[in-house]
């Protein structure tokens, strides 16, 4: 039994395993469900409930550290995660579809939540401080090619699937069968080839109630921070328009001219959003890294708050103008996703400030939380709003959203020098 393996043998395929299926359970599901005929009311609701794992994933990730070993719940989870795929790919034929897909989708959220608490701790255990060092920038290599493969590659070929036998539930129940199936490969993959550092013993510290206690004191702490009551405003709006635009975008591509949309083919959707939109949103992401290295949270944070916004923009030039041309829903699509990218920086990085002192670790994932209830709620009316106000309105009513964050930015108390790189 090995203590410790070359990373280059999990690391890559680890943070592969994380990335995929929260893409499916956010965005591939809406792609599904948007060619199964679901209004746009239903799919917003449906698949905005499927961030309620990632809300409340504080809530037992402290249970997670003392129950079994990380390097358990691990492979458990993706042996879990490959099931609930099988099941959905099972079930897409039959009359009752949605009310058993939803339930998988609820399966593969858990687990998946649970996954990445796993994941990431174990990162933790099983490698040095300079070995986390040189392999953060691996491991979110890989997760983001987890979003292309699953925004873009597997909505390709279930876009070429449906074309080539004229059957949609099978050419879906096909691509889940093919998930399913690599998740039992990873499955396989990590029984045998992670290692097993001497710290991962899943053997509690204390007592059950000696737990309980800890858990109450940081929930006290974070909730007594300076300045509380605005940066939680702060973590529910900052994503607002990006919340509710995301539940659409697919389904904007996808709809008819006649009904307000690009009229796009399933295999053109992926290419937009899932490859190009992907590239260009790690490229602003990677930029944005830069650029708030150089001068720091502070500095950046109103540059970043109108990026992460006015680029939805393009998203109503493409409602109003309806272009037959590929290459701009492909330009904008990519300006959109860029500034997200680029935007998205100052968010990540006032939670990981905002966290700072006792328990910064628990607090972290308690913005992350936040962060994710900021994404559910919006999505939730999301296809309701767009339903009622029409896309060229709806993308308006986003470019709008911006303003509640903006009011917001002059209270946030952000250390001039947080965020910029030592020399």
């Amino acid at each position: 039994m090995k203590t410790t393996r070359n990373p280059w043998t999990w690391i890559p395929t680890l943070y592969f395993a994380e990335g995929l299926p929260y893409v499916a359970v956010m965005v591939i599901s809406v792609v599904m469900y948007k060619r199964f005929g679901l209004s746009n009311t239903e799919i917003a609701l449906y698949s905005s409930w499927l961030y309620l794992p990632w809300v409340i994933k504080p809530v037992w990730s402290p249970f997670v550290d003392i129950l079994k070993t990380k390097r358990w719940w691990i492979v458990s989870m993706q042996l879990l995660i490959g099931a609930g795929f099988a099941g959905i790919a099972f079930t897409l034929p039959t009359p009752f579809f949605l009310q058993a897909s939803l339930a998988f989708f609820w399966l593969m959220a858990f687990s998946s939540a649970t996954h990445d608490i796993a994941a990431d701790g174990f990162y933790m255990l099983a490698l040095d401080d300079s070995q986390q060092s040189f392999f953060v920038g691996i491991r979110s290599t890989f997760y983001r090619l987890a979003s292309i493969t699953g925004q873009g590659l597997l909505i390709i070929l279930a876009g070429f699937l449906e074309t080539s036998t004229g059957n949609i539930s099978y050419a879906w129940s096909i691509t889940f069968f093919i998930l399913a199936g690599l998740f039992i490969a990873f499955f396989a993959w990590h029984r045998f080839v992670l290692p097993h550092p001497a710290s991962d013993t899943g053997k509690m510290a204390h007592t059950p109630n000696d737990i309980l206690i800890e858990f109450g004191n940081t929930i006290k702490t974070f909730f007594t921070k300076k300045g509380i009551g605005v940066a939680i405003a702060f973590m529910l709006l900052y994503r607002l328009a990006e919340a509710m635009l995301v539940k659409l975008t697919y389904p904007f591509l996808l709809d008819g001219r006649e009904q307000g949309g690009l009229g796009l083919s399933t295999q053109d959707a992926g290419i937009a959003y899932g490859t190009v939109g992907v590239l260009a949103l790690t490229l602003g992401g990677i930029v944005g890294g830069i650029v708030a290295s150089r001068k720091g949270l502070k500095y950046w944070i109103w540059p970043m708050a109108l990026t992460i916004t006015l680029p939805n923009i393009a998203y109503l030039l493409l409602a109003i103008y309806q272009p037959e041309n590929f290459i701009w829903v492909n330009l904008a699509v990519a300006t959109e996703q860029f500034g997200y990218g680029f935007g998205f920086t100052a968010y990540m990085l006032f939670l990981i400030y905002f966290s700072q002192g006792e328990h910064k670790t628990a607090h972290y994932s308690i913005c992350t939380g936040f962060m994710a209830l900021g994404m559910m709620l919006p999505g939730m009316i999301a296809g309701w709003i767009q339903e009622q106000l029409g896309y060229v309105n709806f993308f308006i009513f986003i470019v709008i959203a911006i303003i509640p964050t903006l009011v917001l930015i002059p209270f946030l108390k952000i250390d001039k020098e947080f965020g910029k790189a030592k020399n």
